[in-house]
């Protein structure tokens, strides 16, 4: 009997200058009208990091790739929602994406952890989202992350020829 190859689980680790290239061909790779309201990118492109999309802002999860690499497999960038400082206290998950190859491996729920450790070290309290409505797979893994529904904005977006709920959740960060 054949042994079924089980691959190690993922790390995370913070984002470098470096990473670029490989989340800017991610980002592309996985955009979709399920979760993305900007247009899909065009060529030429542009870089991933920017002054709004900043390496400390992001983690990354790798892991080993089916053709035995070890490789970026997907990223979540938390940042603080606004620069007030009555609002220090919260961190906002601004994007999250897993390679197709790697879905199904709990890298989406390995990302999600690692933001709320990340945003409780930055000594916030609270951590909140933004998603689409019609995201099933994405709302189900944060209601199953301990997010609750805090608001909803009914037809906030026009995607794909219909209309879109944009879909408020957050959840506390306990010690």
């Amino acid at each position: 009997m054949a042994e079924s190859f089980t691959p190690p689980a993922p790390s995370v680790r913070p984002a470098a200058l470096d990473d670029d290239a490989a989340l800017a061909e991610l980002d592309r790779s996985t955009w979709s009208t399920l979760h993305e309201v900007m247009p899909r990118p065009q060529p030429p492109y542009k870089p991933f990091f920017d002054d709004r999309h900043r390496p400390q802002d992001i983690l990354v999860a790798e892991a080993v790739n089916p053709v035995g690499e070890t490789v970026i497999a997907g990223y979540i960038r938390i940042v603080p929602p606004t620069p007030l400082a009555c609002n220090a206290h919260v961190r906002q998950i601004q994007g999250l994406a897993v390679a197709a190859w790697a879905r199904g491996r709990g890298l989406g729920r390995t990302l999600i952890r690692a933001a709320c450790t990340a945003a409780r070290g930055q000594g916030a309290n609270r951590i909140t989202l933004r998603v689409l409505g019609h995201n099933a797979p994405a709302r189900a893994l944060y209601e199953s992350e301990g997010f609750t529904v805090e608001g909803v904005l009914p037809g906030e977006f026009f995607l794909g020829g219909r209309y879109v709920d944009d879909v408020l959740m957050g959840r506390p960060l306990g010690p």
